[in-house]
């Protein structure tokens, strides 16, 4: 995985009139923590930090009062309509760390012939990976699988160096069999039984 470098600037101003600032000036405001040390207020470019976040789970080289931070994303606010950035909490991370993610579930392939619908229980799972090498996604196989096939966590192909930190027996993707509406002769039967 690639690592983003983003400006940053250290805050001294808080609250909601401080944070409205630096919203109307195009930035986010952000808090850098993790490691036993204080939380540093920072202030972050608006478009590049949107444009990073489009990745999932990615590594962000941030430079704090002169020093190198490698960070990644724990909490993201947005504008419920806007869609904007409103705030943004970043865990600092080590080279070689293991820290613990979750990384979008995809499936491929065909169900078996038949009204077979693939059900997401799970649209993330859990995974420890090195810091500098977290997966975006894994992929899981789904062809051939009928009405009541279960995926497992434990199932699920990990990339190298990945380990499951889910509960392995959980239930990520099931198979269900497509409910038919009634036709209006069965309608009208089960109207004059009630």
């Amino acid at each position: 995985m690639a690592e983003i470098k983003l400006a940053t600037e250290v805050r001294t101003e808080f609250g909601k009139g401080a944070a409205r600032r630096i919203r109307r000036a195009n930035q986010v405001p952000g808090v850098v923590y993790g490691h036993g040390a204080e939380p540093v207020h920072v202030t972050l470019p608006g478009h590049d930090l949107l444009l990073a976040l489009r990745t999932p789970n990615v590594l962000i080289g941030l430079e704090i009062d002169g020093k190198d931070a490698l960070v990644i994303p724990k909490a993201v606010q947005r504008n419920a309509i806007k869609g904007d950035i409103e705030h943004v909490d970043l865990l600092t991370v080590k080279r070689g760390e293991k820290v613990n993610v979750e990384v979008a579930v995809h499936a491929e392939g065909d169900l078996a012939p038949g009204a077979n619908l693939l059900e997401f229980v799970m649209n993330t799972l859990l995974v420890e990976a090195e810091a500098t090498h977290i997966p975006e996604s894994v992929t899981v196989s789904v062809a051939g699988l009928d009405a009541g096939a279960s995926v497992l966590a434990k199932d699920i192909p990990l990339p190298s160096g990945s380990v499951l930190a889910e509960d392995p027996e959980a239930v990520v993707l099931s198979v269900v069999a497509a409910q038919s509406e009634p036709t209006s002769d069965e309608a009208a039967a089960e109207g004059e039984e009630a």
